[in-house]
């Protein structure tokens, strides 16, 4: 394969980005998803809603709210641009491009729903699944462009990049760059040489490293992974936002309970029927930033010994409203046994979105040229330390149309000629022990949860830094020897990636938004 331009991802960046690009038809580009449903992105998944422009608002006051929830690590020249360009590009992309109709009250103006510390009304929403109302739009203007070819159950395996993968041994004297990457065919098992001329990482995020995550099973870490092993600057790899309110059940993936549920009213209690909040942040209650609500569910779970606190809506609102607000929602937890317009909701803290990630700049170009990132895999500092509510969405509307818009004037086409070495199987292969796998997996979500998970201090992290190092020795053994699949590729880059976060929160001793850290500074 030899695209124009290889996207790695197809969540709302990845299509966004795609979609931007395939507007000159004669540039080809290629999007390579890892799941056969291309629904099953971290963004097909997003409940609560978009931020757009609230009554009374203005781009000022939400560059004010995104500070304030990244605790003073957001990039101010960022967050500008997401608030200035924000509601431009949802209504030339989301609405325009795409055809997505936001929900509107009677009288036709747009229904505004509230989430944790934004000080307005300002989240556009479908119901309680504008991910996948969104995703669903976007990816049927994608398949009417016949210059983009999406392919399912492909897999990256690593970037490739000069000199690393150059056969010319003074290309070590050149400046790097990245000239695509290697992608594995899951049903045939080959693995296809892909030279581009620039490559989109839009891969989403990591919470699958974690024994608690409401994210999808694709979201290992492997952009983030390829992108360090390629050499490119990694920025705020301590900071992973748990989101407090997830579906209490058995599972890693845990179904997320959105922040539009306390936005409307809805109270967290302990199991005795108490309301906590207060306690804990005074000021906003429930509605505080999502770090300082995930630790006092924490802290309750832990003082009562409790596997759960109960979210109450019922008891705040008609059921007729309940189920026309929050249908998704609604039918998932009735499926389960629980019928929210009558009973509180067992809920539990999960990972759920990396704030850090691959350093960008405000067009996504990465340290590596020819490489951008977007989406969760991207660090561009609107998120600083912890992430304002549905923020993400439109980050990856914005950095996905601003990349494009930079790979389109760059005009990098495929290099004719590159030597670049076809992938070499190990000599004495053998399948992959789908138990060995796992039981490694679930060994990094066990160590990740409870080391490196919503309190940690030196203790925990040393301890996590020695296992998971060891263990990465293993893994990286089993790998070289093994015949590839996609469930090798995503164990080798979920320890690297576990690995990465350790060392950063190891590294800052201090507590900062979602890096809490229990042991005194010195």
């Amino acid at each position: 394969m030899t695209p124009d331009v290889l996207v790695i991802g197809c969540g709302i960046a990845g299509a966004t980005a795609a979609l931007r690009l395939a507007a000159d038809r004669q540039r080809e580009v290629v999007v390579v998803a890892r799941d056969e449903d291309l629904l099953g992105s971290s963004s097909g998944h997003a409940q609560g809603g978009i931020v757009g422009r609230g009554e009374d608002d203005d781009a000022s006051i939400l560059v004010e709210d995104i500070l304030r929830a990244g605790a003073g690590l957001s990039l101010p020249a960022a967050a500008r641009l997401l608030a200035t360009q924000g509601p431009t590009l949802i209504e030339e992309v989301l609405e325009g491009l795409a055809g997505v109709r936001f929900d509107r009250r009677p009288d036709g103006t747009l229904h505004l729903g509230l989430e944790a510390a934004h000080s307005r009304r300002r989240i556009l929403h479908v119901g309680d699944a504008l991910g996948r109302v969104a995703m669903d739009a976007l990816l049927g203007s994608l398949r009417g462009r016949s210059n983009v070819t999406v392919l399912p159950r492909r897999t990256a395996v690593d970037l490739i990049t000069f000199p690393h993968h150059a056969r010319d041994p003074l290309a070590v004297y050149d400046p790097p760059a990245c000239h695509g990457a290697y992608v594995l065919d899951q049903v045939t098992g080959r693995v296809d040489t892909c030279v581009a001329g620039c490559t989109v990482l839009a891969s989403g995020g990591l919470g699958q490293i974690f024994l608690n995550t409401t994210n999808p099973p694709a979201a290992r870490g492997d952009g983030l992974a390829m992108a360090a092993r390629a050499g490119a600057t990694i920025a705020n790899a301590e900071f992973v936002q748990f989101h407090p309110t997830a579906l209490h059940g058995a599972g890693t993936t845990k179904f997320l309970i959105s922040e539009a549920v306390r936005g409307e009213g809805g109270v967290l209690l302990d199991r005795r029927g108490q309301a906590f909040m207060e306690r804990y942040d005074p000021r906003w209650c429930e509605l505080a930033p999502r770090d300082v609500v995930a630790r006092a569910i924490y802290w309750e779970m832990l003082a009562h010994d409790d596997p759960y606190v109960l979210l109450d809506i019922a008891s705040r609102r008609p059921a007729g409203w309940i189920r026309e607000r929050f249908p998704f929602i609604h039918a998932h937890c009735l499926a389960h046994g629980i019928d929210v317009t009558q009973q509180p909701i067992p809920v539990v803290p999960a990972a759920h979105y990396f704030c850090g990630g691959v350093l960008v700049d405000d067009r996504g170009r990465t340290s590596i040229p020819g490489l951008y990132a977007v989406g969760e895999v991207a660090c561009t500092g609107v998120h600083g330390a912890n992430r304002l509510a549905s923020t993400s969405l439109l980050e990856g509307v914005v950095w996905g149309c601003r990349a494009a818009e930079a790979i389109a004037a760059a005009g990098e086409t495929p290099m004719e000629g590159l030597p670049i070495p076809p992938w070499e199987e190990p000599a004495a292969s053998f399948d992959a022990d789908p138990a060995l796998i796992q039981g490694d997996l679930q060994t990094i979500r066990n160590l990740m949860w409870h080391y490196v998970g919503l309190v940690r201090n030196a203790h925990r992290l040393n301890r996590a830094v020695r296992e998971l190092t060891d263990l990465s020795l293993n893994i990286e053994e089993f790998y070289r020897r093994a015949r590839l699949s996609d469930g090798l590729v995503g164990l080798r880059n979920a320890v690297q990636t576990a690995l990465l976060v350790t060392r950063a929160a190891q590294r800052n001793r201090g507590s900062r938004g979602c890096h809490f850290r229990d042991d005194p500074v010195p």
